[in-house]
This record gives C-alpha cells, structure tokens and sequence, in this order.
C-alpha cells in the first residue's frame, strides 16, 4: 500500500464539506491537548467544539456508539470547563493533585461501567462485534474516565490518555484510517509531555 493511499485513501470519496469539518476538528483536537499540557482553561472551548464537530462527523457516518462517546466528551468538557473556572479569593479552586484511594475504586468503577454502557449500545444498534470492537469497548472506558480526571485535574488522567492512545494508534491503522492513526500517535507523544509537565508542577 501506498503512504498517500494510507493517509488519504479513505477521503477519496468523501464531501468535501465533510473533509474540511474533520479538519477542523483534526487541529482543534491537537490544540486542546496542547492546553491541556499548559493548564490553560482553553482546553475545554477548543476541545468542545472538535467533539461537537466529531459527533456530527459519526452521525452522518451513522457511527452511533461513537456519536454517542463523543456526545459525553462534550458534556464532560462544559464540566470541566466549570471545575477549571472555580475560584475563591483570586485563586484556583482545582488544582493538580493525585488521586485518593476512593478515586481510584471510582474511576475503577467507571472504566466497567462505561464498557458495559459501550457493550449496551452496540448490540442495541444491532452492530455485529469483533476483535476490533471490544478494545473500542475498552479504551472508551480508558477515554471516559481519563476526561473525568482531566475535569478535576488528577494527574493520573495524563495515564490513562498515554495507555488508551497507544492502543488506539495501532488499532486505527489496521482499520486503514491513516489520518486517525497519525492523530493518536501525536495525542500520544502530547499525553506523555503533558503528564511530565502536569507532574513538574505537582512536585514544585
């Protein structure tokens, strides 16, 4: 196969319209985690508006659970738009921490539960699973709980992103979505600095 046809293969039939959304969405998404690494609260517009764009982008795929995931991403982006936001006497009310042994059994909790969710909607859409779909199931409960974390600012979400995107890079480019490969190689690279820079600030 042809680099060209790895990367762009997949956009040969594609409205352009389409094409430029998913653009958009490409460098608002890499953005955001660039904002993430700084502790800017930008990170959530910038990363609400590429998962509302990605939610119309799967729905004119007709990519429900995926829809539906990216749904929940911007949900959880106006959440953590407001931790962020919270102040009191001039300063942060949220601030980097690690977890408490209680979060751990929650988000634990919510890893299970957001793969059975996952489960759920894929057989209520009558999609025929493989391989392929139960590390979708698994990682979604990776991404979901990690956008939780990031939310109340708990360095171990840098963890989960770093875990979840290096399974989803391989997976992506074996299912020939090149541009979506090399996206999750670069949220990688992005997870990894932004955990070393979240944990300088921690240690300070």
């Amino acid at each position: 196969m042809e680099w060209s046809d790895f990367f762009l293969g997949m956009y040969d039939n594609r409205p352009i319209d389409l094409i430029l959304l998913e653009t958009v969405a490409f460098i608002f998404g890499l953005w955001s985690v660039h904002l993430a690494r700084k502790e800017h609260i930008g990170v959530y517009p910038t990363g609400l508006l590429a998962t509302t764009i990605t939610v119309y982008l799967f729905w004119t795929d007709r990519l429900i659970g995926d829809m539906l995931m990216n749904a929940y991403y911007s949900i959880m982006s106006v959440y953590g738009w407001w931790q962020w936001s919270r102040m009191k006497a001039g300063k942060r009310l949220v601030r980097i921490s690690r977890m408490s042994t209680k979060q751990y059994y929650i988000a634990f909790g919510l890893i299970l539960l957001t793969m059975l969710l996952t489960y759920i909607i894929y057989t209520f859409f009558n999609v025929t699973l493989d391989w392929t779909n139960y590390i979708d199931i698994f990682t979604s409960g990776l991404f979901f709980t990690a956008m939780w974390l990031m939310a109340i600012k708990k360095i171990e979400n840098w963890t989960l992103w770093i875990i979840a995107d290096i399974i989803t890079v391989p997976l992506y480019a074996y299912r020939s979505w090149g541009m979506l490969s090399l996206q999750y190689l670069i949220f990688t690279y992005m997870a990894v600095m932004a955990y070393r820079e979240w944990k300088t600030s921690l240690d300070n």
